[in-house]
């Protein structure tokens, strides 16, 4: 009795870390200036892009780009840079939202003053009206000669966006397709402030003048707290589940691993809800540059690096759909997870997941020998599903990789739903897949 209590004070610890980091990462920027506090708590040095690295056995590092991906490493004390291999983890710093323009704001009618904004990746617009809102991301300041960028909140309610009452629309009910020039403009005074107010209320958060602010990277957040609730805390609701549920999971599996015969890899994207076609995307040479420059601070050769990687596994981490409890229809009748099921392992025949049958095979082994629960997931054979990041990723360092997330409700919502016990579950998953010495020989055989 006295073990299964510890366990469950530790799962909720978890999902109360969970609830403390989406707090903290209002925006991808956010993101990874939360992930960066933590890996630094953890003893790692950050090593910037432009600068000499410096890596050997035992080695913890982690780099940035933008300001907006991360990546982490630690190099096994017993690696022998000859003859090693990666153990690769990866998530998403953003989520689905609404970006600033340029010209922030939309004077009138009748004296009202609006935010112009345009859609940052596949929301469900409708789960956005009628709630507090507010403005995070990062501003660049005039310096002197040059520009800085600072990381800016507004921790307050600024804005939202009205519905239309139900007498001036009778059938909204039936259906509402909102128009997003339209209909999405958040509302932000009725006459006291006028054009201008953005920076005024940037400047004043950062202790500048407002002249001083030349751009901005500015998404509407909904302030809405994230929480666990339930008559037994079984639920974990909060903007961004997909995916900072897989980034905190990730990280603290890294945190907590103790491989010490690989070179263990953490990364945070950015720009996957926008296609991960950037610089710090799936998509960019940010990963394999970072694994290359690892190899060669080892002192491996450029062959040594290519042997690596074919050894080496990804599990690319992006939330899964669970079973909706009012429309259980729209499952796959076999390969439907549920909330506190436990890790969920992705698959499709189209390969929007990177899943295939060898790369399954062994996750499944590795969580099998762990003790820890997961499930299947597959879409309904006539639906279109989803993508994610590890298929994209695979196209500049091509390994064998699994996709797996974590069971979740209302996806792409601005207020997302999970189960708080699969927290530590997806934890308990990461941390078994680093931990073993997973050594892939082709696609022929895997051993650990």
């Amino acid at each position: 009795m006295h073990e299964e209590q510890s366990e469950q004070a530790t799962g909720r610890a978890e999902a109360e870390g969970l609830v403390s980091f989406i707090g903290e990462s209002p925006s991808m920027f956010h993101t990874v200036a939360a992930a960066r506090t933590r890996l630094e708590q953890a003893g790692y040095t950050y090593l910037p892009e432009g600068m000499p690295w410096q890596v050997e056995p035992g080695s913890r590092c982690y780099t940035v780009r933008n300001n907006s991906s991360l990546v982490a490493w630690r190099v096994g004390s017993e690696v022998d840079p000859a003859a090693y291999h990666f153990q690769l983890t990866a998530a998403h710093s953003d989520s689905p939202t609404f970006k600033l323009k340029a010209q922030p704001e939309i004077e009138g009618p009748d004296g009202y003053l609006r935010l112009d904004v345009e859609a940052y990746g596949g929301m469900m617009d409708y789960t956005w009206f009628d709630r507090p809102l507010s403005l995070a991301g990062r501003v660049m300041v005039r310096d002197g000669s040059g520009v800085a960028s600072r990381l800016v909140t507004l921790d307050r309610d600024v804005a939202v966006i009205p519905s239309v009452a139900i007498h001036m629309n009778r059938e909204v009910n039936k259906g509402f397709a909102p128009n997003r020039s339209t209909d999405l403009c958040p509302l932000v005074s009725t006459g006291e402030c006028t054009r201008g107010f953005v920076d005024a209320l940037l400047a004043e958060e950062l202790g500048v003048e407002p002249a001083q602010i030349v751009a901005r990277d500015l998404y509407l957040v909904n302030r809405v707290a994230p929480r666990i609730w339930g008559a037994n805390g079984e639920f974990i609701s909060a903007p961004h589940l997909d995916d900072l549920m897989c980034v905190y999971a990730a990280l603290r599996a890294f945190a907590q691993s103790a491989n010490e015969r690989t070179v263990s890899v953490f990364a945070c994207f950015d720009s996957e809800e926008v296609g991960s076609a950037t610089m710090q995307g799936a998509e960019s040479t940010f990963l394999r540059d970072t694994l290359a420059r690892v190899n060669g601070a080892l002192g491996a050769t450029e062959d040594d690096f290519y042997r690596a990687l074919s050894s080496s596994m990804l599990v690319s981490c992006d939330n899964a759909h669970a079973v909706h409890p009012n429309h259980p229809e729209l499952s796959d009748a076999q390969n439907a997870p549920h909330l506190n099921g436990g890790l969920v392992i992705k698959e499709a025949a189209n390969q929007h997941y990177c899943t295939d049958g060898f790369s399954r095979a062994v996750l499944q082994a590795v969580l099998d020998d762990a003790e820890v629960p997961y499930q299947l997931f597959a879409n309904r054979s006539d639906m279109a599903g989803g993508s994610t990041l590890g298929n994209i990723s695979n196209t500049h360092v091509s390994v064998h990789a699994v996709d797996v997330g974590c069971a979740q409700l209302a996806m792409h919502a601005s207020y997302e739903t999970a189960g708080a016990h699969d927290v530590q579950l997806a934890i308990d998953a990461l941390r078994a897949f680093y931990d073993a010495d997973i050594v892939i020989d082709g696609a022929d055989a895997a051993r650990w």
